[in-house]
C-alpha cells in the first residue's frame, strides 16, 4: 500500500525537497542563534550550535548534489534558506539576550517616572537639555533586553507623548538592574557562561 503511494516521482520531486526545506531551515535557524549568541558574548553554546548546524547543512547539501537535475530541490533549498532565517530571528527575539539603552525625551517634569523606575530597582539618570523646540528632560536608563515592555509600559503610562528610542547595548562596567529568578532556557544559557560584556 505504501510502496504504491511513495512512487519514485513522489520520492524525488515531493518527499526529498521537503525534507531538504526542513532541514535548511533548521541549520539555517542555528546559524542565525549562534551568531546572535556570539555578539552576546554568550560563550560555549555557539560552538555546541556550529556543531549541529554544520552535521545539518551537510545533510541538505548532499540531497541537493545527489539531485542536481532536480529543479525543485534547488527551490526547497532557498526557500529553507529564508524560512530558516526568519525563524532564527524569531527565536531570539523570544530569548531577549542582551542590554537595551533607553532613552526619554519629554517636555514635562520626569520625576514620577524616574522615582517609579528606580523603585524597581532600574537604574536611571535624569539630565536638562535642549530639544528643537525648547528645554526638554532626558532620562536615560539601561535594561535587560527581556525587561523591554515592561518598562515600555511605564513610560507610556506616565509620558504617553513622550519621544523615547531604544538601542542594542553590547558592553556595560557597571549598573543597576531589577533581580530575576532564572528559570528554563535562561538559566541553562547563564550556566554556559553567558555574561554581560564588561560586568
Amino acid at each position: 500500500m505504501l510502496d504504491s503511494v511513495i512512487t519514485p516521482g513522489v520520492f524525488a520531486f515531493v518527499i526529498v525537497p521537503v525534507l531538504i526545506f526542513l532541514a535548511r531551515v533548521c541549520d539555517m535557524s542555528l546559524d542565525t542563534i549562534r551568531v546572535i549568541f556570539m555578539s552576546k558574548g554568550i560563550q560555549y553554546l555557539p560552538a555546541v550550535i556550529g556543531f549541529f548546524e554544520v552535521i545539518i547543512w551537510l545533510v541538505a547539501i548532499g540531497q541537493v548534489m545527489n539531485n542536481l537535475t532536480n529543479v525543485v530541490c534547488y527551490i526547497a533549498y532557498g526557500a529553507g534558506f529564508a524560512t530558516g532565517t526568519i525563524v532564527g530571528m524569531a527565536i531570539e527575539e523570544r530569548l531577549s539576550l542582551g542590554l537595551t539603552s533607553v532613552r526619554i525625551i519629554t517636555k514635562e517634569d520626569p520625576g514620577g517616572l524616574v522615582q517609579f523606575l528606580r523603585s524597581h530597582n532600574y537604574g536611571v539618570t535624569s539630565v536638562d537639555a535642549e530639544g528643537g523646540t525648547g528645554k526638554v528632560k532626558m532620562v536615560f536608563t539601561i535594561i535587560k533586553r527581556q525587561d523591554l515592555p515592561h518598562v515600555i509600559g511605564i513610560i507610556k503610562d506616565f509620558h504617553p507623548n513622550a519621544f523615547y528610542s531604544v538601542e542594542e547595548v553590547k558592553s556595560v562596567a557597571e549598573g543597576v538592574f531589577p533581580e530575576r529568578n532564572s528559570q528554563g532556557i535562561f538559566h541553562w544559557i547563564n550556566s554556559l557562561g553567558y555574561r554581560p560584556k564588561g560586568k
